[in-house]
């Protein structure tokens, strides 16, 4: 017996059925999911940790006139049951913003309206997640050489305590990206920190902005807003910034049923369809945010002014932050040409890249199956594939893209998602607990803890 087993009862941490990490939209859509089997007499206990003070979604590009890039009907429980009382229709609803909305005549939320949403519907499931609490390390608990449950060691302002769990679900997000040689500092920030940072500026004169895709644009069109007297540069890898393929064919790849066929596919095929459809979300930015950019571009040559510049086909080779700037070296690709640029700040829209798990698990981290490019390998529900024997299961969201397909990170797919897991989670729970009882003689009422049933 392993001997993180052999300790003393009054040593056992409280013992839950599923801890989730983070409470972000992948881990709410599930919390959802896993509400409806409490209803339907198969509950689980549940506990979800989430390291933000209160419900949070990208506040860092909370900008007042962003729209999604998705319908409204991709919410977190639609696709996987219109009848939901926590829909966006329902919010929309209960704010009496229904008909308004539908007035606008677009099916596209407001950034801040759908963060909105999710604040209404987390408030709903105070019950079952801590806030202010980080999940430092999760540590797999072997009994007989086999892996049954994991500790997740959680600290907070005023406590540090552990939780088992049979079932862990890693939903913590996406980091984001910056150039290798490139580190943040107080004039270099990436977009998702960009509403937080923006306001330490004081009468910028140039700016730059470096990226390709939506975030890019849209905190050069910002920067651009705020600081009129300033010039403002967007590096773009790109001859001009391509438009997502918002066509109703393409899109189709991020329909819940084509996770089946991008999971079952060869990985060549895989592969390939990932690199020509990418263009429908990554580096890409919405019609509407091109025109907006070029509009500002073209009547501002008419002025004799220029207020936003585009360096095309370029990259940043280098930067140096002073406390007074920062000095960026644009290379163009195009004619090999090196441009210097004194700038106030610059920030980064360079995108996000997934959670790795092997930070929580430490030296553990070899318990995680990984393909030849070092990825994690998933079953289809997103459970990870362990190189241990064991009924203890390690569910990761937005870390499969490789196998799941494009729509991994993204909304599309949640609420189907949060189904599937949710059903997995219940049956596995079933059949440990079917095991164990008849090994151990252990009755319903002794698993019983002071946490909630979701």
């Amino acid at each position: 017996m392993n001997a993180a087993m052999t300790e003393g009862a009054e040593n056992v941490p409280e013992t839950v059925d599923v801890v989730g990490i983070g409470f972000g939209p992948a881990n709410l859509a599930i919390a959802i999911a896993l509400r409806e089997h409490a209803q339907e007499g198969r509950p689980l206990d549940a506990v979800f940790f989430e390291a933000q003070e209160e419900p949070t979604w990208h506040p860092g590009m909370l900008l007042e006139d962003a729209s999604m890039q998705i319908s409204f009907l991709k919410d977190l429980v639609t696709f996987r049951n219109p009848v939901s009382p926590y829909s966006f229709v329902a919010f929309l609803h209960e704010r009496q913003r229904l008909v308004d909305f539908t007035n606008r005549g677009c099916a596209e939320p407001l950034r801040i309206e759908f963060a909105a949403y999710l604040r209404w519907v987390a408030e709903a499931f105070a019950d079952v997640v801590r806030y202010g609490s980080r999940v430092e390390r999760v540590t797999p608990i072997r009994i007989d050489g086999e892996v049954e449950a994991f500790d997740v060691l959680v600290t907070s302002s005023d406590d540090v305590h552990t939780v088992r769990a049979r079932s862990v679900i890693v939903a913590a997000g996406l980091r984001p990206r910056f150039p290798a040689s490139v580190l943040p500092g107080r004039r270099v920030w990436h977009s998702a920190d960009h509403v937080h940072r923006v306001g330490e500026l004081r009468a910028p004169r140039r700016l730059a902005v470096v990226g390709t895709g939506q975030s890019a644009m849209e905190v050069a069109l910002d920067l651009s807003d705020r600081f009129p007297e300033a010039a403002v540069h967007l590096v773009s890898s790109q001859f001009g910034v391509a438009p997502s393929d918002q066509g109703p064919l393409v899109n189709r790849i991020f329909d819940p049923d084509s996770v089946d066929l991008l999971f079952d596919a060869p990985d060549a095929v895989r592969t390939r369809l990932d690199a020509l459809h990418r263009n429908a979300n990554n580096g890409v930015a919405s019609t509407a945010v091109i025109r907006a950019f070029f509009d500002r571009m073209y009547g501002d040559a008419w002025l004799g002014r220029e207020r936003l510049v585009l360096h095309r086909v370029s990259r940043l080779v280098a930067l140096q932050e002073e406390p007074s700037g920062v000095q960026a070296t644009i290379h163009s690709e195009l004619d090999g040409s090196r441009t210097l640029l004194d700038v106030d700040a610059v920030v980064f829209g360079t995108g996000y890249r997934p959670f790795d798990t092997a930070e929580l698990l430490q030296d553990d981290a070899g318990l995680l199956r990984r393909d030849d490019a070092g990825r994690p390998v998933l079953r289809r529900d997103h459970s990870a594939a362990l190189t241990e024997p064991g009924t203890a299961r390690l569910v990761l969201v937005g870390q499969g893209e490789h196998q799941h397909g494009l729509t991994s990170t993204l909304l599309s797919t949640t609420a189907v998602r949060a189904g599937e897991i949710a059903d997995a989670l219940v049956a596995a729970v079933g059949r440990s607990h079917r095991s164990h009882d008849r090994s151990a003689g252990e009755t319903a009422d002794d698993r019983k803890g002071t946490h909630v049933a979701v």
